[in-house]
């Protein structure tokens, strides 16, 4: 669950005569105009003895308390842009309770011109207020940020680490004393990494003892300006050890896999797609796919959950040519409830401003062109989505291997995955079973089951994406339209029956655009099953303890959840920061439902 922030969470900004900001919520300043670039690069740069610390590293993380204005992330993007290691990924993870806008941030960062580039860059990707973690992607200088927006506590207990290297930039103790309490030194010293560095401008005792009661050797060092002293801190013992690059094998070409196979790529790991057919053969094959959250006004870990997964995805998504089809979804009301639960989740605090929009009857007919008798929920981070140019593109760069793998087995501190005669499809350090609904043959411990569903579309008509009990959904070209619902069913072929069911559901809500349809001619359809759970939630995570994992189990919201959970599928395997917040993380884990296994089986 992300901890509510305050109602006003605003740091109160405002600029001093000299041009500074300053948070009037803390009474303190974020740094000063005239030398806070280099009091940054003495304090916390120089401090954590950047760049020759992150030398020859592969990966290299570094956790901050206190983002603010993003000047120390920005200086220290500008330091590794010039000084990383070949190939080496920096990761970021940052907190901030009462973050800043877009524009207050360009305003503060604009007193340094020789950061305009980098900052440029941060700004670009700079996230929303809303609470709970955000990704920015530096894809350019193979760096991303986590930024946690939320209460410090709180948000260390959910980040998975460890840090590097920390720097610890939050207002003054005397103003700002539960950013630097005894539970804080405790997290700060359990998401360490043997070796790490820490930097801060404060010498408080309080602050000294804390880190010295957890195995930081501490010393006092000249301060920078006007202070006269400053902190560093490091922990004994190495630096983890380099690691061979990783092999993983994915089973599975839909968007679960290809999701899996862009992060682990992102993440540094030679990757092995096997797939049955072809990219897409299952349920990621239709020529579009809504992009849309499971919406709860009860359950505020599933919000959360989806909440960030929508807007991961749409980052993702965006960055992937002609992938996008149509922004904003209409959920349209079916049941007498949902008026009372949308008006909930529009004022849930986890979506940004607009994000969530009631529409009364007459402001739907105007969006769908017809006369409508019921409300809706307007989503406008919410996509349609061209599947096949996802795919596409997530998956190149790994090796592709046609195959229908029967069981995965292990052998040499790796795994082999095996086709029914006995053939080595391939072989791997790790192995991902992405495989939807066929994910139940090679993991039969899971409790997932079938739900088939004929999808059908036509050239011609079109319309913005509308969901209620089924959905419409522009294609470029036309409009597809479904969905049937057999649950339990693993085997359907296409056939008219189910074709008059499609077109029956959109003419009960939208009969004008079901005539549209109807006399544009024969349909196309095909047909897939969905994987779903006993709970309606996604798993991923670990089979074994022994290098065997899965995503799973996403049933209708593939195209929302897959790029977020995908991420953090593999930052467990490559050891690398999770985006996922650890409530999250276990409250999806894939033996959650699971019975005991059977003898034998992968799983």
């Amino acid at each position: 669950m992300v901890d509510e922030l305050p109602d006003d969470a605003s740091p109160q900004l405002f600029w001093a005569d000299d041009g500074s900001p300053r948070s009037g919520r803390f009474g303190d300043v974020y740094f000063s105009r005239d030398d806070g670039l280099a009091e940054t690069r003495a304090v916390f740069l120089d401090g954590c003895g950047l760049p020759e610390t992150w030398a020859g590293r592969a990966d290299f993380t570094v956790a901050e308390l206190g983002f603010g204005t993003g000047l120390n992330i920005v200086a220290l993007l500008d330091l590794w842009r010039r000084t990383r290691p070949a190939n080496g990924r920096l990761h970021v993870f940052s907190i901030e309770g009462f973050p800043l806008t877009r524009d207050e941030a360009a305003r503060a960062l604009a007193a340094w011109p020789e950061l305009a580039e980098t900052a440029a860059a941060v700004l670009a990707a700079w996230p929303t207020g809303t609470p709970g973690f955000h990704r920015l992607d530096l894809p350019q200088w193979n760096a991303s940020i986590d930024l946690a927006v939320g209460d410090a506590q709180w948000a260390l207990e959910q980040w998975s680490g460890p840090a590097d290297a920390w720097f610890l930039d939050g207002f003054s103790p005397a103003l700002n004393p539960g950013m630097w309490s005894p539970q804080i030194m405790t997290l700060i010293a359990a998401r360490s990494a043997p070796g790490a560095r820490l930097a801060t401008f404060t010498v408080a005792g309080a602050v000294r003892r804390g880190l010295a009661e957890h195995g930081f050797l501490v010393e006092k060092k000249p301060g920078h300006g006007r202070k006269r002293e400053r902190l560093e801190a490091h922990l004994p013992g190495p630096p983890p050890a380099a690691r061979p690059q990783r092999h993983v094998a994915v089973v599975g070409a839909g968007i679960a896999g290809a999701s899996v196979t862009r992060a682990l790529i992102a993440g540094g790991a030679r990757v092995t797609v096997i797939e049955a057919e072809h990219p897409g053969a299952g349920g990621s094959g239709f020529p579009a796919a809504l992009v849309t959250p499971r919406l709860d006004a009860g359950d505020a870990l599933i919000a959360g959950f989806h909440a960030q997964a929508l807007e991961r995805a749409r980052t993702l998504y965006g960055a992937v040519p002609d992938a996008v089809i149509a922004e904003g979804v209409l959920q349209l009301e079916q049941a007498p409830r949902d008026a009372t639960r949308f008006d909930k989740v529009a004022a849930q605090s986890l979506w940004p401003s607009a994000a969530m929009t009631r529409l009364d009857p007459d402001r739907v007919s105007s969006h769908v062109g017809e006369p409508v008798s019921s409300g809706a929920l307007r989503m406008s981070g919410a996509l349609a989505l061209r599947p096949a140019a996802v795919l596409e593109t997530w998956l190149t760069g790994a090796k592709r291997v046609v195959g229908r793998v029967a069981s995965v087995q292990p052998c040499d501190g790796g795994w082999r995955l095996m086709e029914d005669g006995g053939e080595v499809v391939a072989k791997a350090d790790f192995v991902v079973i992405a495989a939807g609904w066929g994910t139940e043959a090679l993991a039969p411990d899971l409790p997932l089951a079938p739900i088939a569903g004929q999808a059908d579309w036509v050239e011609g008509p079109t319309a913005q994406p509308v969901a209620w009990g089924g959905y419409a959904v522009p294609t470029g070209d036309g409009l597809l339209f479904g969905a049937t619902h057999d649950r339990g069913k693993t085997a359907l072929a296409p056939g008219d029956e189910a074709s008059a069911r499609n077109l029956a559901t959109l003419a009960a809500v939208l009969p004008e655009l079901a005539q549209r349809v109807e006399a544009a001619g024969p349909s196309q359809r095909r047909t897939a099953v969905r994987a779903t759970t006993p709970d309606r939630l996604p798993m991923v995570g670990a089979l074994t303890s022994s290098g065997l994992y899965t995503l799973t189990g996403l049933g209708s919201r593939g195209f929302c959840v897959a790029p977020l959970l995908a991420e953090h599928l593999a930052a467990i395997i490559l050891d690398q920061p999770s985006p996922l917040p650890l409530a999250y993380a276990e409250r999806l884990q894939p033996l959650r439902l699971a019975p005991q296994p059977k003898p034998g089986s992968a799983a």
